[in-house]
């Protein structure tokens, strides 16, 4: 008899079943950290390491030899939410309607991708079975496909839609940090290789984003730890503080949603930025700076919770590619 159980003729193994078994789950939770808390925290650490690997390839530029230096303040940094934050919109569906337009998915999907990222950034509340989705499918449109293909594609699309939907005050607060010699990170649960591009396109630092397993250089469809949005980002800061040898209580985090709230309570200072009304009450009741760049019909258009951007959308978009495939 294996060590632990009960024989059901003792009548133990049914109380086993119903009583010792959620019994121990209880007690994991109680003395160590859940399931989604272990996979937040493989997501953090897994953005970080692939932050900074992005970051030292990258070939410097040549200095500006008229420009005055900039002293390095080497200790604090500035942490930017994308969606809502940095860019008009979801990243993710500007992404998309750039492959779109290369005849990856039709229209029709796109519509039923945006909906569904219309739906959850109006309730303002994340759906289980949705982020279910987008744990185990996203990125699978991207599957035996190189990294190399999904930066291409990600700079082609920065240039062609993103490039004008960057909010020009949130650029501005940006650029406030790197003239004071700060680092300036995006974190985003968009794909840190289009994060990535966002960053550089923008002469930042870097970029924090949901990391894909890749393999030989090609994505295997499945993700390392979860998708970086929440407790993932806070996760995610704190390792590249660390790798980076950062004071977090001279760092800045910026952000429209109150999903962040992790990531903008881990800093010294706070920003909300376009806030959601769940974000705004936050921040009025914390003493927080609220920053909005939005007017009139813009305001009303995009001034409703933010989507997690990569949670809905993500297993949106592997169903299109599935639907794309099985019509193939």
């Amino acid at each position: 008899m294996p060590a632990g159980s009960f024989p059901y003729g003792w009548g133990m193994g049914e109380t086993w079943a119903r009583i010792i078994r959620p019994g121990r789950r209880l007690l994991s939770r109680k003395f160590g950290p859940s399931e989604e808390e272990v996979r937040a925290n493989l997501a953090g650490e897994a953005s970080a390491d692939a932050a900074l690997a992005m970051q030292e390839s990258r070939t410097e530029p040549e200095p500006d030899l008229e420009a005055a230096p900039v002293a390095r303040d080497l200790t604090a940094a500035a942490f930017f939410d994308v969606d809502n934050t940095m860019v008009q919109g979801a990243s993710i569906i500007h992404f998309a309607r750039g492959l779109v337009a290369r005849d990856y998915f039709s229209k029709s999907d796109l519509f039923e991708f945006a909906w569904q990222q219309v739906k959850f950034r109006v309730t303002g509340k994340e759906n289980a079975h949705d982020v279910a989705i987008g744990r185990d499918k996203a990125l699978s449109f991207v599957q035996g496909r190189s990294t190399e293909e999904l930066r291409r594609l990600g700079e082609e699309i920065y240039d062609e839609i993103i490039a004008d939907k960057i909010w020009a005050g949130t650029r501005a607060l940006a650029q406030m940090h790197l003239d004071a010699g700060q680092q300036v990170w995006l974190v985003t649960a968009t794909p840190v290789q289009l994060a990535d591009v966002i960053a550089k396109r923008l002469g930042l630092t870097g970029a924090l984003g949901t990391v894909a397993e890749a393999e030989n250089g090609r994505f295997t469809g499945r993700l390392v730890g979860d998708i970086l949005h929440g407790l993932g980002k806070a996760h995610a800061v704190r390792a590249l503080a660390i790798g980076e040898g950062l004071n977090l209580k001279r760092c800045t985090a910026y952000s429209d949603s109150h999903n962040d709230l992790p990531m903008l309570s881990v800093v010294g200072t706070a920003v909300a930025i376009n806030p959601d009304p769940d974000l705004r009450q936050v921040a009025r009741t914390r003493g927080w700076e609220i920053r909005d760049f939005r007017t009139g019909r813009k305001a009303a258009k995009v001034g409703v919770p933010t989507a997690l951007g990569l949670g809905a959308a993500g297993g949106a978009v592997a169903v299109m590619v599935g639907r794309r495939r099985d019509r193939n």
